[in-house]
């Protein structure tokens, strides 16, 4: 026995220090030769399930500790916790944690990290603003990039308010989070001014360690880099954000969920375009691992654009396959219908797209109004303007709104349906007299419904809208003219007693030169001005008359050809059938005149045959643009088309090649 205990105590020995040394691999043998001599030491099953942890043998590190739950008790609770977090158990961690009696602030940082992960964001600010003001450590720093990263989720999916907790940006990790919250918020500007800070900050930070290459620098600010690019897309610079996010893409960081998020920014670049880039994209959206790396809105958003994805390349049945499976998994996110109504639309199933649009909004009234639109879209597509004006009268949320009327008014005009148009008027005035009586919507409303209503001659139904306006602001000489304009059709009294208010002639005069006026820039009439000064028409001196200029007549202009030596044809001015030497067209010839020699020559007989050569027939003049060679010339009245070749595959005329030129030949080719 005293041998044994000597074994027992080197092993110790051995296994302290291994811990020391961090050759944890050697301290879990010793470990196992302690238990094996004695399976229930419980400080011996406390060390190998450290060792276990500080190798990542998570694993095996909590089946020890399920096995050994008898005689380790809540004396492993953080390590249990721990491994079952890094296993990606995170309900099962978070359980653990709530059932120890005692919450150490080990236990709490691991809690606010489960809390993370869960996305209780609320809960999980609490716990790290706790740990920051009760405990001072030399982990205080990673404790407030902590908080910070939680400050920037709450902007970000929550899109909560941001609060000034007094964090430093003495860091670019902190510095980099700030950034992100700023981003939920919508300042793109600062936010990419922060992401700079970063940037400086990680270069200086890194290269105070000699061991840190370019490429490790590079790697470090790729996310930095990532969230440069994203910004430059919300601002509408795609290619340079295209640029950025590719030079991530080469880097190949380990970090499997910025691989994730900068391929799926690509593939809402490229849209519709680049679809073969896109594919290749999509493969790193499925790394393992990527679940437990990215929030719930992210993984959302990059299965609706792998459905998309699936629509643009013509993959009807894996479209429809994942857009059903996110309907499944998001029962009432609008999406994934309206991409399975997109899918149809494509079909040209517009009636089938309608069909299931609306029965997800009588489904989901909360979601109706975006559905709704889309509804309003396809109808009209399909050219039934009324039950798209139908669709869009039934969204409460917008039916009163100015675009709303603007778009129903327009519609209902181009069937020639006035009075839908001014029910859609009456409805919303009302609304806004209920609700926003004298507001700036309220008066745009009424005076646009009565200068609608005068334009279509509807000027008895005007006159309440004029009246309300007049009343408003009774210096307005235009809308008092337009209610005297109205009366004069209903009450010509009422008109009159309406027009003592209309202001003076002489108040109304303007100080203005009228020449200056006509001769302004802009002026669509100008009045041509007398060579002499406007006056009395003075009495004519007898004989003195009236002189009249002389036009200058224009020379005839000859033809090309004329030869002025040559007698003109007296029955030019007749139509050629009705003239003496006319003899007809020829219909066809004989295949015994038509030459073999170069194209275009005829044999001698042509001069026979030349009908220019009778003394019946007119002298000649010699054709504009004609070309005389050495062989002899077709005749004026038979002359042989040039033979067309047929073209080449290219389009282009082939020429044929010449001849080699005979030995001992003294001419060309």
């Amino acid at each position: 026995m005293a041998s044994g205990g000597v074994a027992v105590a080197s092993l110790w020995t051995e296994v302290n220090r291994c811990g020391q040394n961090g050759d944890y691999t050697r301290a879990l043998k010793a470990l196992s030769k302690i238990l094996h001599e004695n399976r229930d030491d419980v400080t011996a099953l406390q060390c190998k399930i450290v060792c276990l942890v500080q190798n990542g043998s998570f694993k095996e590190a909590l089946n020890a500790m399920n096995t050994h739950s008898k005689w380790l008790g809540g004396e492993v609770v953080f390590e249990k916790a721990y491994c079952e977090y890094r296993l990606n158990r995170v309900e099962s961690a978070l359980k653990t944690i709530e059932s120890a009696p005692d919450q150490t602030d080990k236990l709490k940082e691991l809690y606010g990290q489960v809390l993370y992960r869960l996305e209780r964001y609320d809960e999980c600010r609490t716990v790290y603003t706790d740990l920051i003001r009760n405990s001072q450590d030399e982990y205080e720093e990673e404790r407030k990039t902590n908080l910070a990263a939680v400050v920037a989720a709450l902007s970000q999916w929550e899109k909560a308010p941001t609060e000034d907790l007094g964090l430093p940006e003495s860091t670019y990790e902190l510095c980099y989070n700030t950034a992100c919250a700023l981003i939920g918020q919508g300042q793109l500007t600062e936010a990419f001014n922060k992401l700079r800070q970063a940037e400086e900050l990680c270069r200086v930070s890194l290269a105070e360690d000699s061991d840190v290459t370019e490429e490790d620098i590079e790697s470090e600010l790729a996310v930095i880099h990532s969230q440069m690019a994203y910004i430059m897309q919300l601002e509408g610079r795609t290619d340079e954000a295209l640029q950025l996010y590719n030079q991530v893409i080469k880097l190949k960081p380990s970090d499997v969920g910025l691989l994730a998020v900068t391929a799926n920014n690509i593939i809402t670049i490229n849209k519709d375009q680049n679809v073969f880039d896109s594919k290749k994209k999509v493969k790193l959206t499925n790394a393992e691992g990527v679940e437990h790396k990215l929030a719930k809105k992210q993984l959302q958003a990059i299965e609706f654009n792998k459905a998309l994805l699936a629509m643009y390349t013509n993959q009807a049945d894996q479209c429809r396959k994942l857009a059903s499976s996110l309907q499944s998994q998001n029962p009432g996110h609008p999406r994934p219908v309206l991409i399975q109504a997109a899918q149809l639309c494509r079909e040209k199933q517009h009636s089938k797209a309608v069909e299931l649009l609306q029965q997800f909004s009588e489904q989901n009234p909360e979601s109706a109004s975006g559905i709704k639109l889309t509804m309003a879209q396809l109808y009209l597509v399909q050219g039934h303007v009324t039950k798209a004006c139908d669709v869009l009268r039934s969204i409460e949320e917008f039916k009163h709104k100015a675009g709303m009327v603007s778009a129903l008014v327009t519609m209902y005009s181009h069937e020639e349906d006035i009075d839908s148009a001014i029910d859609v008027f009456k409805q919303s005035i009302e609304y806004y007299q209920a609700e926003q009586p004298g507001s700036a919507a309220h008066l745009a409303l009424v005076r646009e419904a009565a200068n609608f209503k005068l334009k279509h001659g509807r000027k008895k139904e005007a006159i309440s809208d004029l009246e309300q306006l007049w009343k408003k602001n009774t210096n307005d000489v235009h809308t008092l003219a337009q209610l005297i304009s109205a009366y004069s059709l209903v009450d010509t009294d009422k008109a009159k007693s309406l027009s003592k208010h209309l202001p003076s002639a002489d108040t109304m005069s303007f100080n203005l030169d009228v020449d200056e006026l006509e001769n302004s820039h802009g002026a669509t009439y100008v009045r041509k001005k007398a060579g002499k000064v406007v006056g009395e028409n003075l009495p004519k001196e007898p004989g003195q008359g009236e002189v009249k200029k002389k036009k200058k007549k224009k020379k005839g202009k000859l033809p090309k050809n004329y030869d002025p030596k040559a007698t003109p044809d007296p029955e030019r001015w007749l139509p050629m059938k009705e003239r003496s030497y006319y003899r007809g067209k020829k219909k066809g010839k004989k295949k015994e005149q038509i030459g073999k020699g170069t194209q275009g020559a005829t044999t001698g007989a042509s001069a026979e045959l030349d009908a220019s050569k009778t003394p019946s027939s007119p002298p000649t003049s010699p054709r504009p643009g004609s070309v005389t060679s050495s062989s002899t010339a077709p005749s004026s009245g038979s002359v042989i088309p040039p033979r067309q070749q047929k073209p080449s595959s290219s389009g282009a005329t082939r020429k044929k090649a010449p001849q080699k030129k005979k030995k001992g030949s003294k001419g060309g080719w």
